[in-house]
């Protein structure tokens, strides 16, 4: 586990997930945009693995995480330090 969030800047390249984690990484990666921006033919490719129930599903999970990570930083939230020795694998952006 620890490996895979080490790897996740590098997820299209890595061997350690799979093509449909990268998928689902692809599409985390468009929903996350500021403005959410997912490439039809993304969604056409997430149809093909997943039923209309498991994408409201994987849909409304991805945009429930970036709600709550936004709120957090608007109020300067911070971790309770329950991951400790742990990290934020995911690379810091710039503000649009």
């Amino acid at each position: 586990m620890v490996e895979k969030l080490q790897a996740l800047p590098e997820y299209e390249t890595s061997s350690l997930f799979t093509p449909i984690e990268k998928l689902v990484l692809r599409y985390v990666d468009c929903m996350t945009l500021t403005p959410v921006a997912v490439p039809e033919t993304l969604f056409a490719e997430l149809k093909v693995q997943f039923s209309a129930v498991q994408l409201v599903e994987l849909t409304a999970t991805i945009a429930w995480e970036n709600y709550r990570a936004r709120y957090d930083h608007a109020f300067g939230i911070e971790s309770d330090g329950f991951s400790e020795a742990s990290y934020c694998a995911v690379p810091v952006r710039g503000v649009n």
